[in-house]
């Protein structure tokens, strides 16, 4: 019998995208690079400093951890750690000292992902990970906002400003009217380009749909988990909103403020702890955008993006189970 001709037989899948996890990771860097101009623009050359301390101590944590822990082949060369400190930077304020942001990527690489046995195994988000652990672990330096462009009037460590969110939940704790805390707000055009406090990728909702448009167009990410987290939230906010409309903000507020468009595009997609079909992936999004709003408007944190995707993340598992195809015949 001739041996060349035997029936191989290998695991699922059997068909190739074409694109390694190398490129795919390169597509989601440059994707992230107008919200991440937007930022050091906001809040100046400190953004870029926590940005690349984020990614060098991501990519070194990961090195020596293949290295001398785990003794395997380090795989830093796929870029993966680079595009977690990256996601780590974008959600952090750009005042917070560079010696938190090392611990934030040691939770993130160390703990979340390596601890699981690296790219492919993690069931949580590790930037997201990384940034709850700081919010825990440092909650005044966490939520200490910078002012937009205090570092051309003085330096950035020194102005700080109330986030849209934060001006919100303290108006509402002190029993302040909604109108008179939504006249302190922002603009909507100042929220749509960026013009606010935050963190520093997350304030400009126009260079993140560019970059969510970018990797769509590449079929990096689908439009299921995108949509179906904004829509949640906009249904869920509006349906507040118009029970009512003197106690709860309204719904475009929600999704212009926070984290709401980092998370959905570039966090809540995370192929890892993501669902894998279609059907799941609208499911886990809707339940991320109503967990977000659960949290804002009766939790005791102002913003809930980070939080509601990694509940979530808990419960790919259990949605693929029961959003799977069936079997060819059953």
């Amino acid at each position: 019998m001739d041996k060349n001709n035997l029936l191989k037989v290998s695991f699922a899948p059997h068909a190739h995208g074409g694109q390694s996890v190398s490129q795919i990771m390169l597509y989601v860097i440059v994707a992230l690079l107008p919200a991440m101009l937007v930022g050091i623009w906001v809040f100046g050359p400190k953004a870029l400093e926590i940005t690349l301390t984020a990614v060098i101590s991501c990519v070194l944590f990961e090195y020596f951890t293949q290295k001398f822990i785990l003794k395997v082949k380090p795989t830093i060369n796929d870029f993966s750690a680079a595009v977690t400190g990256v996601l780590l930077a974008f959600n952090l304020p750009s005042n917070i000292p560079l010696w938190m942001v090392v611990i934030g990527s040691f939770a993130a690489i160390v703990i979340a992902k390596m601890t699981y046995g690296g790219i492919g195994n993690n069931p949580f988000n590790p930037a997201l990970v990384g940034r709850v652990f700081l919010l825990v672990s440092f909650p005044v330096a966490m939520t200490s906002w910078p002012k937009p462009f205090a570092y051309t009037v003085g330096g950035v460590d020194v102005i700080t400003a109330a986030t849209p969110l934060s001006i919100l939940k303290e108006g509402v704790k002190n029993t302040e009217a909604l109108t008179t805390i939504m006249a302190k707000m922002p603009s909507y055009l100042d929220l749509f380009i960026g013009i606010r406090g935050g963190c520093i990728g997350e304030i400009s909702v126009l260079a993140l749909i560019l970059g969510g448009i970018y990797l769509l167009y590449k079929k990096i990410i689908s439009w299921h988990i995108p949509v179906s987290m904004i829509f949640g939230i906009l249904i869920f906010s509006g349906i507040l909103w118009l029970t009512d409309p003197s106690k709860y903000a309204d719904p475009f507020f929600h999704i212009m403020t926070g984290g709401v468009f980092l998370g959905a595009i570039f966090m809540a997609t995370d192929m890892v702890t993501s669902p894998i079909t279609p059907k799941g992936k609208l499911i886990f999004g809707s339940l991320i955008g109503i967990l977000v709003i659960l949290i804002r408007v009766f939790g005791a944190y102002p913003e809930g993006v980070s939080f509601a995707i990694l509940i979530m993340n808990a419960f790919v598992p259990l949605i693929d189970r029961y959003t799977r195809p069936k079997r060819f015949g059953e």
